[in-house]
């Protein structure tokens, strides 16, 4: 009976058995997937009262447990470098390694809108052809790094620009919005070879609310011939109204021609001249490179001849390969280092300068060549030489202050007129010279010169006072030197443009301060409900006591510009920067340095506008020249945007792109700009 009652408690079933068996397995192995995950081997479960946590193993940070393991997955690799996902995995998810700031790897969902957003940054700043993204090897490279990157036509990259183009003009409207300065403007014409189409490029230059100097182009615009005054003010009133800048100027550089002459004067009459710096007295800015190059080339005039036959010395012995290959073994045969020999732009006197001081290096290397090329019959004289190598003597100083003058990153106006005080004694003084050519030149350059001192002397002046370092003393000094009659009247001009500077800006600030317009206004707030003055107290006036002990100092007399001026001067240091300077002083001269801010911004000349063409001629290359002119403005402005905001502000020459590869492209119609 014992055995009968045993073998009934033995299942009646063996596949019963085995199948309950295989449950068993499966369930064990579920709750052991479940348990089990990679980041358990970096991690230590705890009970902290009575709550699960979660503890690392190597750096002892606490998190939560008990909702997931992604957070403890997320640790472990993000800060300890563990259990980064396999090559499949991260393909599967459609993610990519990038890396931290730190320099370590890390894992960020690919986005195919950020790519193709960066793609076309890439274009547009380095210049690349819009073809580029077509490129057979350009694409398997693509390929190669992320299989997920779905391919952009050129088409396709036109439309892309034009998204970066409107969110970047965005920016810079709201930039100019922001900035409580005012905005002074450069601008010039410029007709693209390839396409004998006529551009004109609107640039402004500002103080930014931090104290930097900051400049963006506003248009590279399409004008269509004859470019007339007329022509040129409609399209600079409609972008600075576009802009919202038609309130905001201080000046507007322009070349030397009469042209600008004539657009100037129609500016003044389409905008409204009240809003601009004492009425629009000192709104026209002639470009100081400009003057400078019509002075120089007045003064080289006196050795045309001797310069033709270094030009045509020049033209000769780089016009072959045979002759450059000569004149090198010359170089080497004297032992001169060899240099390219590189005609001048008579039109550009320091390309003028720069080949002038090469020949006269390889003076002995002409003469040598005369008895080796019968051909060459254009030597110079021994006197034309030695004349060449005084006049370079004399014209190295207008060389530097060409450079000077040049600057786009720093503040020139402050910088200017100290440099052509120089200049103006410099040639006092070679008046005097033994050598007749050279009084000849520099009586030419004064006759010049003179012919616009009066322009350049006017707000120009007021920037160089703004310069701590400078101030009054700087004009009292140069002033003797300068004129020997009506001294006194002069210094008493300069005088009374500071006194009118200075009541326009504290005029502005006061109007500004009480509320008739600008964002600083504050309004008399009555209370509506008179219940809330409780006039049984009216004899407590504690708080007015404090006021008034805090606030009853007699208040000084002297103006921002009396008391500036009474304090001493700063010394000058290589390092000196005139924008730091005002941010760290301006609590204590506020009006003058709103005053600053404004003028300090004014640029000499217009290398800015002008440094936009030589870009836009290698955007606008032979290979490209069926570019539409709506498609060429978004790229020039876009990149020029997108250097100006980027870390090293500003288009570095190792960037510049100059491939000849290039072929017709971007023939479509044009696409309008927002």
């Amino acid at each position: 009976m014992e055995n009968v009652s045993e073998s009934s408690n033995l299942p009646s079933n063996p596949s019963v058995e085995s199948e309950n068996v295989q449950k068993e397995m499966q369930s064990d192995k579920k709750r052991k997937q479940r348990v089990v995950s990679n980041c358990w081997d970096h991690i230590t479960k705890l009970n902290v009262g009575g709550v699960a946590k979660a503890k690392c193993n190597h750096c002892g940070t606490v998190l939560s447990c008990g909702s997931g393991t992604s957070h403890l997955n997320r640790h472990t690799r993000q800060i300890h470098g563990f259990n980064q996902p396999t090559i499949e995995e991260v393909f599967e998810n459609k993610q990519h390694l990038v890396k931290t700031e730190s320099g370590e790897l890390g894992i960020q969902k690919f986005d195919p809108l950020v790519a193709r957003q960066k793609l076309t940054t890439v274009v547009v700043k380095h210049e690349l052809p819009l073809r580029f993204v077509e490129y057979e090897s350009f694409r398997d490279f693509v390929d190669y790094c992320n299989p997920l990157v779905k391919h952009m036509s050129r088409n396709t990259l036109k439309s892309e620009i034009f998204k970066i183009y409107n969110i970047e003009k965005g920016k810079a409207m709201n930039l100019l919005e922001i900035t409580n300065s005012r905005v002074a403007i450069t601008t010039d014409i410029w007709t693209a070879y390839n396409q004998k189409k006529g551009y004109m490029v609107v640039t402004g230059h500002f103080i930014d609310n931090s104290w930097h100097l900051q400049s963006r182009i506003l248009r590279f615009i399409y004008v269509q011939a004859p470019h007339t005054a007329e022509c040129i003010s409609q399209i600079l009133v409609k972008c600075l109204m576009d802009w919202n800048l038609d309130r905001k100027l201080s000046t507007v550089t322009l070349d030397n021609c009469s042209t600008n002459d004539a657009m100037v004067a129609r500016l003044k009459g389409l905008l409204s001249t009240e809003s601009m710096i004492l009425s629009g007295n000192f709104f026209h800015m002639r470009c100081a490179a400009h003057i400078l190059n019509l002075i120089v080339k007045d003064g080289l005039s006196v050795i045309e001849s001797s310069i033709t036959r270094v030009r045509d010395g020049v033209s000769y012995w780089s016009s072959s390969p045979k002759r450059v290959e000569k004149f090198e073994l010359a170089c080497r045969q004297i032992q001169i280092d060899v240099k390219k020999l590189g005609l001048d732009c008579p039109t550009r006197w320091n390309s003028t300068f720069a080949m002038l001081e090469l020949a006269v290096k390889y003076k002995s290397v002409f003469s040598r060549l005369q008895t080796l090329e019968p051909q060459y019959k254009c030597l110079p004289s021994s006197e034309e030489w030695e004349l060449a190598k005084q006049m370079l003597d004399y014209l190295r100083p207008f060389s530097k202050l060409t450079e000077m003058f040049s600057g786009t990153t720093y503040p020139t106006a402050n910088l200017f007129f100290p440099l052509v005080c120089k200049m103006r004694i410099a040639l006092k003084g070679w008046q005097t010279s033994d050598v007749p050519a050279v009084k000849n030149m520099v009586d030419n350059m004064i006759g010049k010169f003179l012919k616009y001192w009066d322009e350049i002397n006017g707000v120009l002046v007021m920037a160089v006072i703004l310069d701590p370092r400078y101030k009054m003393v700087l004009i009292n000094y140069y002033y003797p030197k300068i004129y020997v009659v009506g001294l006194e009247n002069q210094l008493k001009r300069v005088r009374e443009l500071c006194d009118e500077m200075m009541n326009y800006y504290e005029a502005k600030s006061a109007t500004t301060r009480y509320g008739v317009v600008g964002e600083s206004s504050t309004a008399l707030v009555v209370p509506s409900d008179q219940s809330y003055i409780d006039f049984d107290d009216i004899d407590d006036m504690d708080d007015f006591d404090a006021y008034a002990t805090q606030n009853s100092q007699p208040i000084s007399s002297k103006s921002d510009l009396d008391r500036y001026l009474e304090d001493p001067l700063v010394k000058r240091t290589p390092d000196f920067d005139v924008l730091r300077w005002w941010k760290m002083n301006k609590g204590k001269y506020p009006i003058l340095a709103e005053m600053a801010k404004d003028l300090l911004a004014i640029p000499v000349t217009t290398v800015a506008s002008e440094s936009a063409f030589s870009t836009g001629g290698r955007t606008l290359s032979p290979h490209r020249s069926r570019l539409h002119p709506d498609t060429l403005e978004a790229i020039m402005c876009s990149q020029h945007w997108l250097w100006a905001t980027s870390s090293r502000g500003g288009v570095p020459e190792e960037e510049i792109f100059t491939g000849e590869e290039l072929k017709d492209e971007d023939e479509d119609g044009p696409q309008i700009l927002d």
